[in-house]
């Protein structure tokens, strides 16, 4: 019986040469990621424990990107406890403001993940590397914090979904309409603790932002982890962004598989997701006449500069609706610097749109975009749960950057082909 890509990889990193799905694993970390709002708590825990130092100053990653720029005293304090902990252990990745981005982009921008690693994150959202061919996964702070002291952590191996994608996604089609389309069909408890695996011609189809989208949101189908094989176009951005060495690892042909699904990229149409869960999706045609107060385009999910050229090309010429609030947040420093080169922060900021510094902000209610009770958003974030991005009596609506900006535009949720 063989392994999948991700058992082999966990497989590699324990010193073992085989697993199974279910076998409990000690294995190896590559890198541990914390960010402004869990790292303070793996920082407490460690401090109670019979350590000194870290395990690697080199292979922790400190991102400070929820409250950044700080929103108020609190949000301040967990900084400086960062900071200070950063400062103490000499820890070579922090990232604060100026340097900073939101997570899951900045770590692949800056090369510090790569193909085959072992990656885990105080942030449920760290299964973005799988987009690199890379097993990575969220976790608990206390978890974060055994993990910088000592570089290990326990796994269950997981079993895994097969997803195939095959064929080419027509105009407008991005990875989050493919993501969703597929939360839509096996639900947010459809994947619980498996591996979700991409395989099929139509990856090739698909931008490395597209597949980080795809991997960011695979723990909404409560996946442990998404993973992409390593092809051309992986490779070049690995090639482009790190000089680390990687490995490749590929899943057996006899691999073993809960279920195979397939998806017909040319066939999706663009996707939402209606309050209050991500799997409660309907495509444009299906939408109705849903009138928005805010659109919100930025995120680990969909804020990298493929996502802003989009949300550019429909946004160019026109004017965000009167009574529409329409935000734009590239994921980190370098995608918003492209932004200005490109010509497209002019283009928003003529739109009557806003450019915000990088943060997760919105997202998770933290700031940048609080919606008042009764409001609407269509976002480009991961969640829209009850009270995801403010008061429990809005309603978050979850899209793809070319239907948010077309919704910007119009006043409500609006196909961009329309335009």
């Amino acid at each position: 019986m063989g392994m999948t890509m991700t058992q082999k990889i966990l497989a590699a990193h324990s010193g073992l040469d085989k697993v199974k799905a279910g076998d409990l694993i000690e294995a190896r970390l590559d890198l541990v990621l914390g960010n402004d709002i869990t790292s303070p708590v793996a920082i407490n825990v460690m401090s109670g424990m019979d350590v000194k130092d870290v395990f690697d100053k080199d292979k922790i990653a400190l991102v400070m990107d929820h409250f950044i720029p700080n929103k108020d005293i609190k949000s301040a304090e967990h900084c400086k406890c960062v900071r200070e902990f950063a400062r103490k252990h000499d820890i070579t990745n922090y990232f604060d403001v100026g340097q900073m981005g939101i997570e899951h982009a900045l770590l692949p921008e800056k090369g510090l993940v790569v193909a085959g690693n072992v990656v885990i994150g105080a942030d449920s959202h760290t299964c973005t590397y799988g987009a690199l061919g890379a097993f990575s996964t969220g976790v608990g702070s206390t978890d974060m914090a055994a993990g910088m002291a000592t570089g290990k952590a326990w796994f269950k191996v997981p079993s895994a979904l097969k997803i195939v994608l095959k064929n080419k996604p027509a105009e407008w089609i991005s990875g989050k309409d493919v993501i969703l389309h597929l939360i839509g069909k096996i639900g947010v408890d459809g994947a619980l603790y498996k591996s979700l695996e991409f395989v099929g011609d139509g990856i090739k189809h698909l931008s490395i932002d597209d597949r980080f989208s795809i991997s960011n949101m695979a723990i909404e189908a409560g996946a442990k982890n998404g993973i992409f094989p390593v092809d051309d176009i992986a490779a070049q951005y690995m090639k482009e962004h790190s000089d680390k060495e990687y490995t490749v690892y590929e899943a057996d042909e006899d691999a073993v598989y809960d279920e195979t699904i397939e998806i017909d990229l040319s066939t999706l149409k663009p996707t939402v997701s209606f309050p209050h869960l991500p799997e409660n999706t309907k495509t444009i045609d299906n939408v109705g006449e849903i009138k928005i107060d805010q659109a919100v385009i930025g995120s680990c999910t969909n804020g990298h500069i493929t996502d802003l050229r989009i949300a550019a090309q429909i946004l160019k010429g026109k004017k965000v609706a009167k009574d529409v609030r329409c935000i734009i947040i590239p994921a980190t420093q370098e995608i918003y610097l492209q932004a200005i080169k490109e010509g497209l922060a002019e283009i928003f900021i003529t739109a009557g749109a806003v450019m915000s510094t990088p943060t997760c902000g919105p997202c998770l209610g933290g700031y940048m975009g609080i919606l008042a009770a009764g409001e609407r958003c269509i976002s480009t974030t991961n969640r829209n749960f009850v009270g995801r991005m403010g008061h429990v009596d809005s309603e978050v609506y979850l899209s793809s950057p070319a239907v948010a900006a077309a919704s910007a535009v119009t006043g409500f949720i609006t196909d961009p082909a329309s335009l």
